[in-house]
């Protein structure tokens, strides 16, 4: 597809396709396609980036224009729209966010009435409807069939009652000291009052969004600030979302970090001990370490393609209802129908608070494999430098030399002229030498 990515379409805002005219045109071919599928109303939700303003009246402006009815919900996180999109009875949502990036990009994001996003058919065909408005303008529906607009009041309470109902009802979060960095995004109102409601003392950090602070040195792709105050504080816990609370990262009593490959090994081991019976979807850069504890289980594991969208394909193949990244995206199908990080944390606290056990001591079981990524330039001759005889051959003697201890992972990047050299091995000095080895074949 043209424009629509793995998560939607982001770009630099102010250049295109993140402009006031695309985004229009955007909106009105949204409404035509899903009009045409009997799309009433499309409820609108953003994260806190100040572009999310013109993004939203752009986007409500072409909506209107092809006779669609929009639910404005003001900031929230991501899974948020999707669950209310659903409540709400919408008929779609949308999301303003470019998610763990810097303010200055923006993205938009849409969800059908179930909380799942738009299937390939309909990208297509929105794009097809796109290109039409790019190349010949659009036309507005006569006045007494223009969409209308309505805000919704107390969006933020319902999603904050509706995580609060994940937890489970006999268990509470009193005598757990927990600190919270909302990224100065999305959840900046919400997260730390789910847990307070819950009965947990909470210290709130970078919760003070003024719409280009969003991911800046915080939230779960910047951990220092949080394992300072987790320290700091004594804290039992450290809870890190990103900036439309999509993805958790979490940091132990000793302000080790647990990551998405770590959460996914705790819970997944919880759930076998209750009856589940599926297996895990991780993804290519999934940690060797967690293939190798499921399997000490007996717990199936397979990779999916880099994105919670392949990961949420494997799980429907699959029927099975855990999954997600290292990065944090965690997808708990029993619970929500999209990454959602407080539902996510609330599983981990809910298991600190029946074993009665710290946050290090659940990890234990999982070993992380030390992990060397290298990204190398190359530029596009037509050949494929990873097809290469030598390459081929030098790949072989790494895989041979690594045997059962180790992974190899070589990958063409999506969005750039990288190739992506990625090691894990017991040693990380054997990862870095395979790594070198294979490197040099490229350069």
């Amino acid at each position: 597809m043209q424009y629509f990515g793995t998560d939607g379409i982001r770009g630099f805002v102010g250049q295109f396709p993140m402009t006031p005219d695309f985004i229009m045109k955007l909106g009105w071919a949204a409404g035509k396609v899903l009009g045409a599928e009997g799309t009433q109303e499309i409820l609108i939700g953003k994260d806190t980036r100040a572009s999310g303003y013109m993004i939203e009246s752009a986007l409500e402006s072409g909506l209107s224009a092809a006779g669609v009815n929009i639910a404005l919900a003001g900031p929230l996180p991501t899974p948020a729209v999707a669950y209310l999109t659903s409540t709400f009875r919408a008929d779609a949502g949308v999301v303003i966010s470019a998610s763990h990036n810097p303010y200055y990009d923006n993205g938009i994001k849409f969800f059908s009435n179930e909380g799942s996003k738009l299937s390939d058919a309909q990208q297509k065909a929105i794009e097809k409807m796109l290109q039409h408005a790019l190349e010949h303008g659009i036309e507005c529906v006569a006045s007494e069939h223009l969409g209308k607009a309505r805000r919704i009041e107390d969006a933020a309470g319902r999603y904050i009652e509706y995580c609060k109902r994940s937890f489970p009802s006999h268990l509470q979060l009193t005598g757990l000291k927990i600190v919270v960095d909302s990224a100065n995004g999305a959840a900046y109102k919400i997260a730390a009052k789910v847990y307070r409601e819950l009965g947990a003392q909470v210290i709130s950090i970078h919760d003070q969004p003024n719409g280009i602070n969003i991911n800046a040195q915080c939230g779960a792709t910047s951990l220092s600030s949080l394992v300072e105050a987790v320290k700091n504080h004594q804290a039992d816990i450290g809870l890190a979302v990103d900036g439309d609370a999509d993805r958790i990262m979490l940091v132990d009593h000793t302000g080790a970090v647990v990551d998405g490959d770590e959460i996914l090994w705790i819970l997944a081991r919880d759930a076998q001990r209750k009856g589940y019976e599926g297996g895990v979807v991780g993804t290519l850069m999934a940690n060797f370490g967690l293939e190798l504890a499921l399997q000490s289980l007996k717990i199936p594991f397979v990779r999916a393609n880099v994105g919670d969208r392949y990961v949420m394909e494997q799980l429907s193949k699959t029927g099975w209802r855990i999954g997600g990244e290292g990065s944090g995206h965690i997808l708990l199908l029993d619970y929500a129908q999209t990454g959602d990080a407080i539902v996510a944390s609330l599983r981990v606290l809910a298991l600190m608070v029946e074993q009665q056990a710290s946050l290090a001591v659940l990890k234990q079981g999982m070993q992380k494999l030390p992990q060397v990524l290298i990204n190398v330039k190359y530029q596009d001759t037509g050949i494929n430098p990873l097809d290469t005889r030598p390459m081929r051959e030098r790949l072989v003697s790494i895989e041979n030399r690594l045997g059962q201890n180790g992974r190899v992972l070589l990958r063409k990047s999506g969005t750039e002229p990288l190739i992506r050299v990625m090691v894990e091995a017991t040693c990380r000095e054997t990862a870095q030498d395979c790594a070198e080895a294979l490197v040099e074949m490229l350069v």
